[in-house]
């Protein structure tokens, strides 16, 4: 027998199983290759590099040097920081204990004050610059605290509140009334949903609608019915995005256990259409309308502002074709097109992103701002994605139910809303929305050039976020003159500034003059003093030094 029979037969074989295995990894070499090159687009490397970032913070003296700052300028900058100190000691006094106290015991609260400001300063800045999480009443684009300080509105209830509190209140106090006889009764549906349905549809442009407590559960939902229909398992979101915090949508930090079946790809990429294009397993596409003006970066909060290379800029012509692709490519494919839309919804246009940058999709989901924040998240979608059971396998269903669902506060709430949103003449207010505040930030961030101060602001119509021009390790620092200076900022701070669409041309005026003072504040005190050799290179490899070193207190 020949010997050299064997050896080609393993030889052949060989091939055969390269040959076999070479289309597999064509495929996962072009998914690798889609993904962001940050970490915000490799899931397992960000929470591998979480996992490695030791703790450490700076004593006082370091805290106000940490940039190399000359010694009077530290200095400066403590008698300034202590300064600010005294003035939240004396001006939100029942704020700030009742804050302490409710912090004991909500661990919400101990997780928004940590994570505040970067954890190297976070210790001194708790004990020092803590702020009230009690607010006492609202007027207008104004709210008050329990110590009776007003502030102009920057919260926007997290995205929640697009017309205003008082238009909220009038929403809720009239459903309370209507909504009374019937009670909080649950399962049977009080005869306004009917309304609300027909409405949603014709916003939507879809077909069916299913409710749900919250705009988490609204998308899990959307995920859960694409994956259905498609009988594919995986969902392709984007990186940076935020779909809620429940597991399939969140691979990276924050989640204790890695999703198997999720894609995180870089929008508008080339790449992430190759990978739509030519994989089987891809059930749906999540597009969340707000990255449009960070696509592919975290949402932006001051808690990671080590230094300036924070950024934003909207284009919505790029977007807006990035999305016709996205669409033609899920069409070609049968991939489910889901808009994410439980914090632009309703705020950008009076059909929400659909209407906004002319592209539909097969299903939307919405939240809270649907009900004057009440509890509620919507899926709108076609017939043929809502259905959730085979007629020719009964026993074959897609299983979603919840007894909140449909609550008789919430859903007459939701009439009032769809109601006034319906009306022709409350729908102006949509007229010249993105000039009007494209104008505003453009008014801002002249008077800032103007003032040579290292900040600007770039925009999506009324969602703002804060960045800055020059190198610094201390621009999360701007939050508390901000604050002091009678403005109300969410937990993440400057990331995001969020307007109510009340806001008149004099509201907007004294907001810019406080941000323009908190600003000039800032800058006196020495926050933002830089040398030639500080550049947003040489700050984070110094932060790596110190982590390497893992500085403690002296």
């Amino acid at each position: 027998m020949d010997s050299s029979l064997p050896i080609l037969s393993l030889s052949v074989a060989a091939i055969a199983g390269a040959a076999a295995a070479f289309p597999k990894l064509q495929a996962r070499l072009a998914l690798s290759r889609a993904k962001h090159r940050s970490l915000s687009g490799h899931s397992k490397m960000s929470r591998l590099a979480a996992r490695l970032v030791p703790y450490y913070e700076f004593d006082i003296d370091d805290f106000f040097r940490s940039d190399g700052a000359p010694r009077e300028v530290a200095m400066a900058r403590q008698d300034a920081f202590f300064r600010l100190a005294r003035l939240f000691e004396e001006r939100y006094a029942k704020g700030r204990q009742m804050t302490a106290e409710a912090a004991r015991r909500i661990s919400d609260l101990q997780f928004t004050e940590t994570y505040r400001v970067p954890f190297q300063y976070s210790r001194l800045v708790r004990e020092h610059l803590a702020t009230g999480a009690f607010m006492a009443s609202s007027s207008g684009v104004t709210v008050t605290d329990v110590d009776g300080n007003v502030f102009y509105d920057l919260t926007g209830s997290y995205g929640v509140n697009i017309f205003g509190n008082d238009f909220y209140r009038e929403c809720i106090a009239n459903a309370e009334a209507r909504a009374r006889a019937l009670g909080p009764v649950l399962g049977p549906y009080h005869p306004v949903i009917t309304d609300n349905v027909r409405r949603l549809c014709e916003i939507s442009g879809l077909d069916e609608v299913s409710f749900h407590m919250s705009g988490t559960e609204a998308v899990m939902q959307a995920v859960r019915l694409a994956r259905y229909h498609t009988r594919r398992a995986h969902l392709v979101r984007f990186a940076g995005a935020y779909h809620g915090w429940w597991g399939d949508v969140q691979p990276g930090v924050g989640n204790p256990i890695s999703p198997h079946e999720t894609y995180t790809l870089a929008e508008m990429s080339e790449r992430t259409l190759h990978v739509l294009k030519t994989r089987r397993d891809i059930a749906c596409v999540l597009v969340n309308p707000l990255q449009a003006l960070h696509p592919n970066a975290n949402a932006p909060g001051d808690s990671a502002l080590v230094d300036s290379s924070r950024a934003g800029h909207f284009d919505r012509a790029a977007y807006g074709e990035w999305l016709k692709a996205l669409r033609e490519v899920c069409d070609q494919r049968g991939i489910v097109l889901i808009f994410d839309e439980v914090f632009v919804g309703f705020r950008i246009a009076h059909r929400g992103a659909q209407e906004y940058f002319g592209v539909r999709a097969d299903m939307v989901t919405y939240g809270k701002s649907l009900a004057g924040g009440l509890p509620v998240g919507a899926v709108c979608g076609r017939k043929e994605l809502m259905r959730r059971f085979r007629d020719d396998r009964p026993a074959d269903i897609c299983f979603a139910r919840g007894t909140f669902n449909s609550h008789p506060y919430v859903m007459t709430a939701m009439d009032e809303f769809l109601s006034r949103l319906g009306d022709n003449g409350f729908r102006s207010v949509y007229d010249g929305l993105d000039e009007r505040w494209n104008a505003r930030a453009t008014q801002l961030n002249d008077r800032l050039a103007a003032e040579t101060l290292p900040v600007r602001v770039s925009n999506l119509s009324s969602i703002w976020m804060v960045h800055y021009t020059e190198p610094s390790r201390y621009n999360w620092m701007l939050q508390y003159y901000l604050r002091a200076e009678g403005l109300a900022l969410s937990w993440v701070g400057t990331g995001r500034l969020i307007f109510s669409l009340n806001y008149s041309d004099a509201d907007f005026a004294a907001v810019a003059d406080r941000f323009i003072a908190a600003a000039a504040k800032m800058k006196r005190d020495g926050w933002w003093w830089r040398d030639a050799s500080l550049t947003n290179k040489t700050i984070r490899r110094q932060i790596l030094k110190e982590m390497l070193t893992k500085r403690r207190p002296r």
